[in-house]
């Protein structure tokens, strides 16, 4: 069940477009800022909260390089 809604992250991510992709990298970015001062203030109720942020990050990175090389190897970047 995990394994499809994993899909189902990567197929919206897929869907934006790179200013909106920017966009949730920016938010992403600040959300993973403020999950760890909270949880140096021992506010941070869902710790589990920080490894998925990560990854949400590295998924939108991966995306921005993937279409970075695609237009590199099709000359249009």
């Amino acid at each position: 069940m995990a394994d499809k809604r994993r899909k189902q992250i990567i197929e919206d991510l897929r869907g934006l477009s790179d200013q909106d992709l920017l966009e949730a990298l920016h938010t992403e970015r600040r959300k993973l800022y403020d999950l760890r001062t909270q949880n140096i203030m021992r506010q941070l109720d869902n710790t589990a909260a920080l490894p998925q942020t990560r990854k949400q990050i590295a998924r939108i990175l991966t995306l921005q390089k993937e279409r970075a090389l695609a237009a590199s190897r099709t000359g249009g970047g």
